[in-house]
């Protein structure tokens, strides 16, 4: 059966590096894929990939109205285009001003909340109105998907979307037989500490250059590096001149971004992420997929990841000591100890967060949406 699907994110990144496995699935399927997002350097990887790319400009820090509205516009205008029989959503702006557009044209819409935003964490006037726009954008999709049970509970609860229509997914799901551990892995030495994320102050990049502080006075050859990029569309962007000023005085290593973490991660000891919210951070699925152990923060879509003490360690959200005893924890355990937490960490990840359980929750629900069009 031939198909047409429009994906659509606040980057091409994050559809390239979060959502190419469900792509190759669904143009498997027959579906013709369209990918409608701001152009950056993934634009044309997502085109090699068979997708036709449309450019839709989205600023993820703008508050203006009329900004807000041109972006709504522009939606309306190349669904009318596209005429698609299904419109996929990722992160904020898209998944409300996306859907309404597709609504507008009888587009069947499935949104994914893997994060709600800072406007609506922060409370205020602003998240009042982010909030009222998810109860007009969500309450008539088809399917809304979230990575989290505390999102979900969320919603449900402020009754920003019919209970019948809300599903949990585990995150984004990890490949397993990419993200595996390495059987010649080398013996890391020193002890490295690695944290895998755009670099933004709400990842916990400060909490976790602070643990590092601490811990390099006692523990000098121990290595703490930052692998991804400064997100400078994100308002949390922690300043380059700030990182070089941390790797100048010897606490970090700054990794710069990359299109592949497995090589880092397999040179790691342990994986560290003390964000504050998370939908369900990627980065900790494919470290715990490969055998690291964890350090993660007991907070919103962070917490699932660690069963605590088995497969590593949660720590209190933004406590830097909290956190630098947690690490020190794993600079003091056996190497063999370290083994096993990662060997739990892999199980556990094969049990609970295989991507093929996200992949197949979209083909059922598109197979729903293309039976139901059909009557």
């Amino acid at each position: 059966m031939k198909f047409t699907i429009t994906i659509s994110s606040n980057t091409s990144w994050y559809i390239y590096n979060f959502r190419l496995s469900l792509i190759k699935r669904l143009q498997q399927k027959g579906a013709k894929i369209y990918v409608i997002a701001p152009e950056d350097t993934y634009s044309h990887k997502l085109q090699e990939k068979g997708c036709c790319f449309v450019p839709l400009q989205i600023d993820s820090k703008s508050t203006n109205p009329l900004r807000e509205v041109r972006v709504i516009n522009d939606y309306r205008r190349i669904y009318a285009s596209i005429k698609p029989d299904i419109a996929i959503h990722y992160t904020p702006k898209p998944n409300i001003y996306g859907s309404l557009a597709a609504q507008f044209l009888g587009i069947p819409c499935l949104n994914n909340i893997s994060g709600l935003g800072t406007a609506f964490i922060k409370g205020g006037f602003l998240s009042k109105v982010v909030s009222y726009l998810y109860f007009l954008s969500q309450r008539r999709v088809f399917r809304l998907f979230f990575q989290n049970s505390d999102d979900l509970g969320l919603f449900i609860t402020s009754k920003l979307v019919p209970q019948d229509k809300a599903f949990l997914l585990p995150g984004s799901g990890v490949d397993l037989e990419k993200f595996k551990p390495c059987l010649t892995e080398r013996k890391v030495s020193p002890l490295c500490f690695l944290l895998v994320a755009r670099l933004i102050w709400d990842k916990g990049v400060g909490e976790f250059v602070g643990a590092a502080r601490i811990l390099k006075k006692d523990y000098p050859d121990v290595q703490f590096k930052l692998l991804g990029f400064v997100d400078y569309n994100n308002p949390s962007a922690v300043p380059e001149t700030q990182i070089h000023t941390w790797e100048t005085e010897g606490i970090i290593s700054w990794l710069g971004r990359t299109d592949d973490v497995r090589p880092f991660i397999a040179e790691s000891t342990c994986v560290v992420l003390p964000s504050y919210r998370e939908g369900t951070p990627k980065s900790l699925l494919e470290a715990a997929s490969m055998g690291k152990p964890l350090i993660t923060t007991d907070s919103i879509g962070c917490r699932q990841t660690v069963n605590d003490g088995e497969n590593g360690f949660l720590c209190q959200p933004r406590n830097i000591e909290d956190l630098a005893e947690k690490m020190e924890r794993i600079i003091l355990m056996p190497d063999q100890e370290i083994k096993e937490m990662g060997q739990k960490g892999r199980e556990k990840m094969i049990t609970e967060f295989d991507e093929k359980i996200v992949i197949e929750a979209y083909i059922h629900a598109i197979n729903d949406v293309l039976i139901q069009r059909l009557k």
